[in-house]
């Protein structure tokens, strides 16, 4: 009997046919509910909606409203070999360096001179090359000056396909992370880029520099420039067929058969070296060892 109640007051409160209530309430009860919920929640949703358009409205298309630029841009290095930095070859095995080659032939391509005048300008060097907006008319997209592959000269890949490897006299290319706006010189001074031995420990107290197996080195644009007109930046959408300007070094008579520890920075009057906080900042480290054995 107690569960025959209990189920008939269940059953009660579901639909109560004296009352015509579902669930406790009437129709016109959870009628009201929806509507209540369905203008409450139409109003989040047009809330967002217009938060989301007039956020909107604040960006372009073409540059960042908001940019943590870094003071100091990295750099790179190519070829790298599974993302790392260490290139290590024997001149006596074709296998060991014809890899950095094809590297170098894919990331260089791009910089082939047919191709460079086709898509890009013959710009005033040693200046920067500015183009800015009007007020209503956004100058878009914007050109960009050539960098031909024929001015790595003997890194070029042109004269020497195999880039020095084969002989033990290697090309490095070098080049700056992009950054939107930066403008890397005051006073038409261009940054440059400079080559060394490594400081590296190898004791609790010890340090060590490879500077006696680094030997001569040869950059090519001359002196390590880049070129001021390169800059500044303006982004992938803005300048579609922008060609980042590079440097190359070539190492003439590095110490064979011997790791040796290299460390590459730029230098400009505006821009600050690595500190404390990022010692890496604006350089790029890597080791090269070439055998012959």
């Amino acid at each position: 009997m107690a569960k025959d109640g209990e189920r008939s007051e269940w059953k009660e409160f579901l639909w109560n046919p004296r009352t015509r209530e579902f669930m406790g309430r009437t129709a016109s009860s959870w009628g009201l509910i929806f509507l209540f919920y369905l203008v409450f929640y139409t109003f989040l949703a047009g809330l967002f909606a217009l938060t989301m358009y007039v956020m909107l409205q604040t960006l372009d298309d073409h540059k960042p409203t908001w940019q943590d630029r870094l003071s100091t841009p990295g750099m790179v290095i190519r070829p790298s070999a599974d993302d790392t930095l260490e290139i290590m070859y024997n001149t006596r095995k074709t296998e060991s360096w014809d890899t950095y080659a094809q590297v170098l032939d894919k990331f260089l391509s791009p910089y082939n001179d047919s191709i460079q005048a086709q898509k890009n300008h013959e710009c005033t060097p040693d200046r920067y090359f500015k183009q800015e907006d009007s007020v209503d008319v956004k100058n878009n997209p914007k050109r960009s000056c050539q960098f031909n592959r024929t001015i790595l000269e003997d890194c070029s890949g042109i004269d020497d396909r195999y880039y020095g490897y084969h002989e033990g006299k290697p090309c490095i290319i070098i080049k700056l992370n992009r950054v939107i706006g930066m403008l890397p010189g005051n006073d038409g001074q261009a940054p440059y880029v400079t080559c060394g031995p490594k400081r590296y420990k190898v004791g609790k107290d010890e340090w060590r520099e490879d500077t006696d197996k680094i030997g001569q080195l040869v950059y090519f644009p001359p002196n390590g420039t880049f070129n001021l007109m390169y800059y500044p930046y303006y982004g992938k959408k803005a300048q579609v067929n922008y060609s980042q300007p590079l440097v190359a070094v070539k190492f003439l008579n590095i110490t064979l058969n011997e790791d040796v520890n290299i460390e590459c920075k730029i230098n400009a009057n505006n821009i600050p070296t690595g500190g404390e906080r990022d010692r890496f900042a604006g350089r790029v480290s890597f080791k090269l060892r070439i055998n012959t054995n």
